[in-house]
């Protein structure tokens, strides 16, 4: 796939000078802390019955260069990308954390017209993001495969002709579907990548039809690891990190 093999270069120059502290795995992100103070996340994958999608274990890699965890993000097994996506996020903290916030969704909101009659698909379930549009009586079609949400399909033919808004999880990345997604993107059709797994680096997607990304930068480190552990999600980290994110038409503060 062409975003995994950017995504490795956007990283492969820092991975080859750092070494990786610890790879924390928990039931709703997993966490890479590198020796050169970053912390990085991305969801850990799971199915419909709450298991990881994929095995490949966290052990092993404290104290080995981070190039050795970097390769993953081109291997097939889900789990072993998302480790290493969250060790891309580590990397890319400190520009992350450049970018300006959207806290409540207004840019995002702003930016794509997301209101009255504009037709909207979303691919991953997020909850406070449905309830609003449902609210609105906003034109909606989600899916989720691992809620067993929508039918690849139809929402494919959606994309081409009746979406004018996408809004993407990041977990595409993970489960390398996001590329195949993108391919029936229609001409009408504005995209943003969202959630904390997002990668703040827009010339990774330079050869998508990728409008907005809308991502975390952590915050407090020794927080968001504790809740990492404890199995918490987005709605825990929510405290400890900031929502971050890039436009292609403005928006890129970080350089």
């Amino acid at each position: 796939m062409i975003l995994d093999r950017k995504l490795f270069a956007s990283a492969a120059e820092t991975a080859g000078r750092v070494m990786i502290e610890q790879v924390a795995v928990g039931a709703g992100y997993t966490a890479v802390t590198t020796s050169d103070g970053g912390l990085g996340i991305a969801a850990t994958g799971v199915d419909r019955s709450g298991r990881q999608r994929g095995a490949a274990s966290a052990a092993g890699y404290a104290g080995r260069p981070a190039l050795d965890l970097l390769a993953g993000i081109e291997a097939s097994n889900p789990m072993l990308r998302t480790m290493a996506l969250a060790l891309i996020n580590a990397i890319n903290q400190t520009r992350a954390g450049q970018f300006p916030e959207d806290a409540g969704n207004r840019i995002l909101f702003d930016r794509f017209d997301i209101v009255g009659s504009r037709r909207v698909a979303m691919v991953g379930y997020f909850p406070p993001l449905v309830r609003y549009l449902e609210q609105e009586r906003i034109p909606l079609s989600v899916i989720d495969d691992a809620r067993g949400i929508g039918d690849k399909k139809a929402f494919n033919r959606q994309l081409e002709d009746w979406a004018e808004v996408l809004l993407l999880t990041a977990t595409t990345i993970v489960n390398s579907t996001m590329e195949d997604l993108l391919r029936h993107a229609g001409p009408q059709l504005k995209t943003a990548v969202l959630g904390p797994s997002t990668p703040m680096l827009p010339e990774a997607f330079s050869h998508l039809p990728v409008h907005m990304l809308a991502g975390s930068a952590i915050t407090d480190r020794a927080a968001a690891l504790r809740i990492i552990r404890q199995g918490g999600g987005t709605r825990e980290l929510k405290a400890f990190s900031r929502k971050v994110y890039w436009c292609a038409d403005g928006g890129d503060t970080s350089r």
